[in-house]
């Protein structure tokens, strides 16, 4: 399971596992493009590379989450797939995607918060937990 989306009563809340953290944060991209529309129909057509300084993994999750969400406002791009390095407290990122106008949205996401957000190692690996005002 790369994520699943849990009960909330207003917003959206999700949690993203993965073996390492780089691969958690990309299964949180995965989350937010499938809360936009359906992702698995989002074709890569273009590319983005991204750079985000947080002071701690929650706020460079909410920073990553941040700009995904600033990315399809103000660039119109919606992301199919993501490449993540993370170093201390700094994300690289490839996003792979295209034209959010290409697609029907389900969603709109206004913001993330840091409401019941966590970043956590596991026995398995790593997880996140997010919740998105929508």
């Amino acid at each position: 399971m790369r994520y699943k989306f849990l009960p909330h009563v207003a917003d959206i809340k999700f949690r993203a596992k993965g073996r390492t953290l780089n691969k958690t944060f990309e299964n949180a991209a995965l989350a937010v493009s499938d809360i936009l529309l359906e992702r698995k129909k989002i074709k890569r057509k273009l590319k983005k590379e991204i750079s985000i300084k947080g002071n701690d993994k929650e706020s460079l999750l909410y920073n990553f989450l941040e700009e995904m969400i600033y990315l399809l406002d103000a660039e119109n791009f919606v992301v199919a797939s993501a490449e993540v390095r993370i170093r201390k407290n700094t994300l690289k990122a490839t996003l792979s995607g295209d034209a959010a106008e290409n697609y029907k949205a389900i969603n709109h996401i206004k913001a993330a918060t840091y409401a019941e957000m966590h970043v956590k190692k596991t026995a398995k690996g790593w997880e996140v937990q997010a919740v998105l005002d929508v």
